[in-house]
């Protein structure tokens, strides 16, 4: 599911990545004098977990990829009083139980400061249980309602992320009054196939939208054939794909192919970059979606202009993804903070983080108090036909945007914070 500007295999990219991330590519730069003594083996250590093997591979590579721009964009700033970052790689491989296990072992083994990453609802939560636990902070950059709430959540705790209540929300409000209100859910049988259903089933009774089936697959199915019949006999007006990376390839290629086209109109809640580029103009014709970035917005956003070149520059002239961008800001984020707090006390940095207000790469960007959402903007997306592009990455075109709004989040009394 390689983006076709890229040409080393999935397997070698991986294997790069886990490379550089081990041995904290781009940190070749010399201290300042007067700290030489201290920055010598005193780097400011960022753990950084992603699914580099299985399904969302292709979208974990760009969070490294990203990740690891932000890192050389501090230290070619100077770092934090001469000292130099370092992100340290590892792969969760998509699996919980991996991801608390290499969470852990990067806080007690490798002595990081921080920990960043994930690209799952359910990675995030295990590794933010450990992180809670220890006082360190985690910024992830995967979708996940459950990650505010306050059972969840603590004061270590920031999500860079769009969540699927945000997301979910966004799209429907577009979505539904424009194409019909009897809707059909194909759900990845997991947390962010759950969560995202909920937030358009929220959304919906406000529109006036009624459920005609929620049908459930497991996460990494490469046949729907036995779905769609059904799916085509319901008659929905949408059909909405709650799911991710090849899953979401997967059902909309063999849901294109059986002709639901004709009849119904395919959404889906995150329209990924990589995933239209993997799936193709004909797959993803007419599909509809919401996204934290698209590339495109350097016409209209500086700080995409500028976060888009200096992508070009360091991969080839490839432009970032979505996903991608979201591991470019959550580790600028926490830099910022270190740079702000004039610190790499966890406490410290996170009262800082909380005071931020930034643009990294897409407009202004602020994490809400009561839990460290970052509040911004959604995407809404369409995919264009091959005969509109303008290039192989020119591939959706911008049909909406919702501004950065705490009233579209859930209120931090719902997620189980005090007043």
């Amino acid at each position: 599911m390689n983006a076709p500007q890229r040409k080393p295999s999935p397997e070698l990219s991986r294997r790069r990545l886990l490379q550089a991330g081990a041995a904290g590519a781009t940190l070749a730069a010399t201290p300042f004098a007067a700290n030489i003594a201290r920055a010598q083996g005193a780097s400011i250590k960022i753990g950084f977990l992603a699914p580099l093997t299985g399904p969302y591979a292709t979208e974990a590579q760009d969070q490294v990829r990203s990740a690891q721009l932000a890192i050389k964009d501090f230290n070619d700033a100077g770092g934090f009083n001469g000292r130099k970052a370092e992100l340290l790689v590892r792969d969760d491989k998509l699996n919980p139980g991996e991801a608390a296990t290499r969470t852990l072992e990067l806080i007690e083994k490798d002595k990081v400061d921080f920990i960043a990453g994930s690209l799952s609802a359910a990675t995030q939560l295990s590794m933010n249980a450990v992180t809670r636990e220890r006082k360190v902070i985690f910024v992830s950059i995967s979708q996940s309602d459950a990650i505010n709430e306050a059972k969840d959540w603590s004061p270590y705790t920031f999500h860079e992320a769009l969540n699927p209540h945000l997301t979910s929300g966004a799209v429907a409000r577009y979505a539904f009054p424009k194409y019909g209100k009897k809707i059909v859910y194909l759900t990845a049988d997991y947390a962010y196939g759950h969560e995202m259903v909920r937030g358009f089933e929220r959304a919906g009774k406000a529109l006036g939208a009624t459920t005609l089936a929620d049908i459930r697959h497991p996460l990494g199915t490469a046949d729907y054939s036995a779905f769609l019949p059904r799916i085509q006999a319901l008659k929905p007006d949408i059909l909405v794909l709650c799911n991710f990376g090849k899953d979401l390839v997967n059902s909309c290629k063999q849901a294109t192919d059986f002709g639901l086209k004709s009849t119904t109109r395919i959404i889906t809640p995150v329209l990924l970059f990589t995933a239209r580029l993997a799936g193709g103009a004909d797959v993803f014709e007419g599909v509809v979606g919401g996204t934290s970035y698209y590339w495109g917005m350097e016409s209209t956003i500086p700080s995409a202009k500028v976060f888009n070149d200096k992508f070009r520059k360091a991969y080839g002239g490839a432009v970032p993804s979505d996903y991608g961008a979201l591991g470019y800001a959550g580790v600028r984020s926490l830099l910022q903070g270190v740079l702000n707090a004039q610190s790499t006390d966890n406490t410290k940095v996170a009262d800082a983080m909380r005071r931020l207000k930034y643009d990294w790469y897409k407009g202004p960007q602020f994490y809400r108090e009561c839990d460290h959402q970052s509040v911004q903007s959604v995407i809404i997306v369409e995919s264009k036909p091959a005969s509109a592009m303008k290039g192989k990455d020119d591939v959706f075109d911008i049909v909406h945007v919702d501004p950065a709004s705490e009233a579209n989040l859930r209120s931090c009394t719902e997620l189980g914070f005090k007043a």
